[in-house]
């Protein structure tokens, strides 16, 4: 049997037991066989009633609640008519509901000496730590997995196969910032030039013309 299918087992063992203890079954033990009767089963669940009918309630309401809340119905029941010793054999685990005396008459723990005798509240326990521990067994490894899947390119959204392209800046060129720096001293230097050719136009025209000229100029329109 797989681990699976005995967690599964214990699970159905368990919810037995708890209708014996809600009935008040008297002095419910769950007996875990040793390997070597494997072959019979992997648990009895054993039990006792202090009337007849009150064993054939305890045997009728595990059949009932089996049945409804896992799907499961033994494969054979005995002794019910009686009420004395009841049997429900689910194969991988069989439930006896005794009458107390039909109990201690037969004697059924003795006789497996070899397996390993429970409280339902032990078996319990038992079992919810086994169901913990898978929890984080199946945790860890799904983590895990996750941890160590690597990521196709197909996989990959289309913002992360993109390389971003970096942005440009709006800065201007170095040219047009060294124009824009030389722009008033050169209006200065061209504003001092055209002051200082006008101061000297102004110097030149009180300048007295040479004899030379004056001379030319008063023998134009002479009779030779």
């Amino acid at each position: 049997m797989t681990t699976d299918a005995k967690q599964q087992t214990r699970i159905l063992v368990q919810a037995a037991a708890a209708v014996c203890e809600d009935k008040k079954g008297e002095d419910t033990r769950i007996l875990e066989l040793d390997p070597v009767d494997a072959g019979l089963s992997d648990f009895f669940l054993v039990t006792s009633a202090t009337n007849d009918r009150q064993a054939i309630a305890i045997a009728d309401e595990i059949e009932h609640k089996l049945k409804k809340e896992y799907g499961v119905i033994p494969n054979s029941v005995e002794g019910r008519r009686q009420g004395q010793w009841i049997l429900l054999d689910y194969v991988d685990f069989v439930v006896h509901v005794f009458l107390t005396e039909r109990r201690a008459f037969y004697d059924i723990e003795r006789l497996r000496k070899s397996a390993r005798p429970l409280t339902p509240a032990e078996f319990d326990a038992e079992l919810k730590t086994a169901l913990a521990a898978k929890t984080l067994a199946a945790r860890s490894k799904k983590a895990a997995a996750v941890k160590v899947k690597p990521v196709s390119a197909k996989a990959m959204p289309a913002a992360a196969k993109a390389t971003p392209k970096p942005k440009k800046t709006a800065a201007r060129p170095a040219t047009a910032a060294k124009k824009k720096a030389a722009a008033p001293a050169k209006h200065a230097a061209k504003k001092t030039a055209s002051v200082a050719k006008k101061i000297v136009a102004k110097k030149g025209a009180g300048k007295k013309i040479p004899a030379k000229k004056a001379v030319s100029k008063k023998g134009i329109g002479k009779k030779s």
